[in-house]
């Protein structure tokens, strides 16, 4: 049986959906989803720095969201959930 796979917005590598962290929009805000169980669209992120700032970079999860974020936001809750998981 196969798992479920997505595809990092920050390096583009695809991995399984559980290895991802996932990241959704809610009332105009970036949260991160961990138990990806939150509804709505959602962008996935390997829980790495360097991910991330590819992401940021490039304004991938904006992309992936379908919406308008701020990047100082996103930046400093993603932080601290990449902190926690790795």
């Amino acid at each position: 049986m196969s798992r479920p796979v997505r595809t990092c917005t920050g390096c583009r590598k695809r991995g399984d959906k559980h290895e991802l962290l996932r990241v959704v929009a809610r009332d105009g805000a970036v949260e991160p989803d961990p138990r990806q169980v939150l509804p709505g669209r959602g962008a996935y992120l390997h829980p790495a720095v360097e991910c991330l700032d590819k992401a940021l970079r490039r304004r991938a999860i904006g992309r992936a969201l379908r919406t308008t974020v701020d990047a100082g936001q996103v930046e400093a809750a993603l932080r601290v959930q990449i902190g926690r998981r790795a």
